[in-house]
């Protein structure tokens, strides 16, 4: 496999496990040196995963404090990042909107939306300073349709997408590529957070019939994320299975 991101360093937020690992994995098999943030980087096996990152750190992506810890540990230690993956996110409740418990609202908005702004907040500097950076953001769906029962995701995930259109254009300029991705529903662990219905009716708006894989989302990550994509920027790649029609 052709090492393209040879000497270059990836930050993965949620990396541990799940969406983030299959991420950090695929960028690794393409030369990154990775950094992986998350709550809890206890228990590594890097047998079991596949590698060994040159970093764990416990960070806390709702805590601009904690992101801003770990980025400067990340930079006396490496000198340089080059790659920033915004995966850390959670689900939230599924329920009607005026069930939403308003604790869990402003829980999911301060990871899966606000953590995103801090961690960019944070490395851009940096990055613009070097004169190139590539960061990708994980959206959603959810975050192009409003998908009923998963409001506060929904509405994160929109602002993700926002975000990152807002953000591209303001560094169109300084050579720091900013893009997203917008999975359909994939098959980790956030689904024991789903009802069965929900993940049926998730399941039945997908042409292709059956739900994304990790690999699939890693490989493109991975591309956005390398030196061939260098015209594109506050862009929303797709994986819907078909699922997208603009």
């Amino acid at each position: 496999m052709t090492r393209y991101l040879e000497g270059q360093t990836a930050i993965v937020t949620g990396g541990m496990r799940g969406i983030g690992l299959g991420i950090a994995r695929r960028l690794h098999s393409a030369g990154a040196q990775i950094v992986i943030w998350d709550l809890a980087v206890d228990g590594w096996d890097s047998v079991a995963n596949g590698f060994e990152p040159v970093m764990r750190q416990a960070v806390n992506v709702a805590s601009l404090a904690s992101v801003e810890a770990g980025f400067k540990e990340v930079v006396a230690q490496q000198g340089r990042v080059d790659i920033l993956v915004n995966n850390a996110g959670i689900n939230g409740p599924v329920t009607p909107c005026w069930e939403y418990p308003p604790a869990a609202w402003d829980q999911v908005i301060a990871i899966d939306l606000t953590g995103v702004f801090y961690c960019c907040r944070t490395v851009i500097p940096h990055m613009r300073e070097r004169g190139y950076g590539r960061i990708v953001n994980v959206a959603s769906m959810a975050g192009k349709d409003g998908v009923q029962y998963i409001s506060g995701y929904s509405a994160a995930k929109a602002g993700v997408i926002a975000f990152t259109k807002a953000a591209a254009k303001e560094l169109a300029q300084d050579g720091v590529l900013l893009n997203c991705i917008a999975p359909a529903m994939v098959e980790t662990g956030l689904m024991a957070e789903m009802t069965p219905e929900h993940i049926a009716a998730s399941k039945a708006k997908i042409p292709m019939g059956r739900f994304l894989q990790i690999e699939e989302i890693a490989n493109m990550v991975t591309w956005i994320a390398g030196p061939e994509c260098s015209f594109t920027t506050g862009f929303v790649f797709d994986l819907s299975g078909g699922r997208a029609t603009y």
